[in-house]
C-alpha cells in the first residue's frame, strides 16, 4: 500500500487544526444506519450534513476560511447557493462584509436564505463556473477578498473535519460515498481517511451532466466540460485552473462512478419513502452507486455522505410525486 503524499498529510494535519478552530462553531452530526432491508452483512450509514447548521456540509468550510481573514476587509465568494448561505452565516458571526456571487438557475430557496442575511447578492453567469469568474473579476475590481467554495487550504481543511467525526463515530468503514462538485469536500475528507484509515475505500460520485472533477482526474489536468441541467445542482460546476483539489482528489479517491439524472432521482425517492430524509440531489447523489450496483459493495460497512438537505420545493414534488 502506497504511503500518503506530503501533501494529503499536511491538508489531513490542517483538518485537525481547523477542527480545534471551528469545534464551537458547528455541529458534530450524527450518523445514522439506513432502514433498507440488507442482507449478507452489508451496512449502510449516513453522515447527516444536511442537518449541519445551514443545511450543508459548506459551514465547515466557511468558518474555518472567515475565521482567518480579517474583517476589516471585504470578502466576495461564488456558489450555487449552499456555500454562499454558510458563508453568510459565518459572515454574520465574524462580521465581514459580504458579497455572493449567484449562477443564473440558482435555486430561489437558496437565493432567499442569502439574502435573508442581509448579504449583497449579485446575478451573473448561466452556471457556476461563470459565477466564479465574475466573482474573481469584482474581487479584483472592488478590492475585496476572493473565497473560493472549494480552491483554498481552509476551505478544505474544514471540510475535513467530517472525516475526523466519522473515524470516532464508526470503528470501520469500508466504502465511503462523497459527491463529486470542485473537490473540496472529497479532497479534505479523502485525506484525513486515506491518512488515518488507509483501507477505507474513497468512493467518489459524480454527476454525468456536470463531470468537470471526473474528466480532470482522467486528463490528468484541468479540462472543460458542458455543464447540463442537473439535479445535483449542489455540485455543478468547473474546476479551477492549479486548483489546490485536483492533485489531492486524484490520489485520494480509490473509485468514480458516473450517474445519471434518473438514478438521481431514484435515490432522492428511496432516501424521502425509506430512509425519511428530504435531501437534495447532490445528496442523494452519493447513495446512487448503492442502488444502482448493489452487489458491488455486499458485505461491506458503507457510508453515504448526505452533503446537504436544501432543496428546491417545486421541483422536488414533481420528483417524488
Amino acid at each position: 500500500m502506497t504511503a500518503p503524499s506530503e501533501g494529503v498529510l499536511r491538508s489531513a494535519c490542517r483538518s485537525a487544526i481547523s477542527r480545534r478552530r471551528i469545534a464551537d462553531l458547528v455541529r458534530k452530526t450524527e450518523v445514522l444506519p439506513s432502514r433498507m432491508t440488507l442482507s449478507g452483512g452489508t451496512e449502510i450509514h449516513y453522515k447527516t450534513e444536511n442537518f449541519q447548521f445551514t443545511g450543508s456540509f459548506k459551514f465547515r468550510g466557511a468558518s474555518a476560511k472567515l475565521g482567518s481573514l480579517p474583517i476589516d476587509r471585504p470578502v466576495i465568494t461564488a456558489s450555487s447557493g449552499n456555500h454562499g448561505i454558510a458563508c453568510s452565516l459565518a459572515a454574520q458571526r465574524t462580521g465581514h462584509r459580504l458579497t455572493v456571487v449567484l449562477p443564473e438557475n440558482v435555486i430561489d430557496q437558496k437565493r432567499q436564505a442569502i439574502e435573508a442575511f442581509g448579504t449583497r447578492v449579485v446575478i451573473a453567469g448561466a452556471d457556476s463556473s461563470l459565477a466564479e469568474v465574475h466573482a474573481k473579476s469584482l474581487a479584483e475590481s472592488e478590492g475585496h477578498t476572493y473565497v473560493s467554495p472549494y480552491n483554498d487550504a481552509e476551505v478544505i481543511a474544514g471540510q475535513g473535519t467530517i472525516g475526523l467525526e466519522l473515524l470516532e463515530q464508526l470503528p470501520r468503514i469500508d466504502n465511503l460515498f462523497i459527491s463529486m462538485g470542485g473537490g473540496g469536500l472529497i479532497s479534505g475528507i479523502g485525506s484525513v481517511l486515506k491518512s488515518m484509515s488507509p483501507d477505507t475505500r474513497i468512493i467518489g460520485v459524480s454527476a454525468t451532466h456536470t463531470a468537470a472533477l471526473a474528466a480532470s482526474i482522467k486528463a490528468g489536468k484541468i479540462v472543460e466540460t458542458e455543464h447540463l441541467e442537473t439535479l445535483a445542482d449542489g455540485v455543478a460546476g468547473g474546476v479551477d485552473e492549479n486548483s489546490l483539489t485536483l492533485p489531492l482528489a486524484a490520489e485520494v479517491i480509490d473509485e468514480i462512478v458516473h450517474i445519471d439524472e434518473t438514478h438521481i432521482a431514484e435515490a432522492l425517492r428511496v432516501l424521502a419513502w425509506t430512509e425519511n430524509m428530504i435531501v437534495e440531489g447532490a445528496a442523494a447523489l452519493a447513495l446512487a452507486p448503492l442502488l444502482t450496483e448493489p452487489g458491488k459493495y455486499a458485505g461491506k460497512v458503507n457510508v453515504v455522505l448526505l452533503c446537504g438537505g436544501n432543496y428546491d420545493k417545486a421541483r422536488m414534488s414533481e420528483i417524488l410525486a
